[in-house]
């Protein structure tokens, strides 16, 4: 199967290329994967992606993780169609599964205000799991104004605006298969 890798894409008139590759990504994931199957080993965790974002990150990190695990998938919105969050959290889906005593990772596909990710562990952890913790694609660290502990990260990034591999600009470009970066 052919994945959309193009050099560069334009999107709503703005031209984006080429930051993160696809196997720069997988090597990542791969990392990530077999640190969470050590860490968790005998703990069956639950991974909980953030839709729609995470959906791509999630899908294959999971692969990756070599012991029993579950999913379950949230969905809340901050951004709409806009380059940056509106600084509102609004809930569209709450998870199904009961976490109660269970080994709960919450899966993001970018940090870069944590209001999302502070937002969300607050909200999990009225349900009482054993264990709460966060992995991210993308770390905008210069962006953060929340305090969020982020258990695994799989890039730390400037402050830039990002589509690609399941992120998007108004609903476009989450089918690329590489990460790109808004040409200056």
């Amino acid at each position: 199967m052919d994945q959309y890798l193009p050099d560069k894409v334009n999107i709503n008139g703005e031209q984006f290329r080429v930051y993160l590759t696809k196997d720069e990504i997988q090597e990542r994931l791969k990392d990530m994967g077999n640190r969470i199957s050590h860490e968790y080993k005998d703990k069956r965790p639950i991974l909980i992606g953030v839709l729609n974002g995470a959906f791509v990150f999630l899908a294959d990190l999971m692969r990756y993780i070599s012991i029993p695990c579950e999913v379950d998938f949230l969905k809340l919105s901050s951004y709409g169609d806009e380059k940056v969050s509106s600084g509102n959290v609004t809930d569209l889906k709450n998870i199904d599964a009961d976490i109660k005593d269970r080994h709960v990772i919450l899966v993001e596909d970018i940090v870069d205000t944590g209001l999302s990710m502070n937002y969300l562990f607050k909200k999990l952890e009225q349900f009482e799991p054993a264990s709460l913790s966060a992995a991210t694609l993308l770390h905008k660290t210069e962006a953060t104004q929340h305090d969020v502990e982020l258990k695994y990260v799989g890039f730390k990034i400037s402050n830039l605006f990002v589509l690609g591999y399941g992120l998007d600009y108004a609903q476009e470009g989450r089918n690329l298969a590489q990460i790109y970066i808004l040409e200056e």
